[in-house]
């Protein structure tokens, strides 16, 4: 299975997208909304509240401030 290059979802079989670059690289995306914040609108999944890339820095985030104030 492989991930989304935005969102980080998996994705199935049959369905998505594949984008290769000039340059070689390829991209994998579960939809166009994925595709359309990362080619187009150049925007970070880290700065994306809806993607698994925040969720997993949120958590850091909190574990970590929570270990500080103990």
């Amino acid at each position: 299975m492989v991930k989304c290059s935005f969102c980080g979802k998996e994705i199935r079989e049959g369905t998505g997208k594949l984008y290769a670059k000039k340059d070689g690289s390829i991209s994998y995306f579960c939809s166009n909304k994925c595709e359309k914040n990362l080619i187009f609108l150049k925007r970070k999944p880290i700065k994306t509240k809806w993607t698994n890339a925040y969720n997993k820095m949120k958590k850091t985030l909190l574990t970590s401030t929570k270990s500080t104030e103990k």
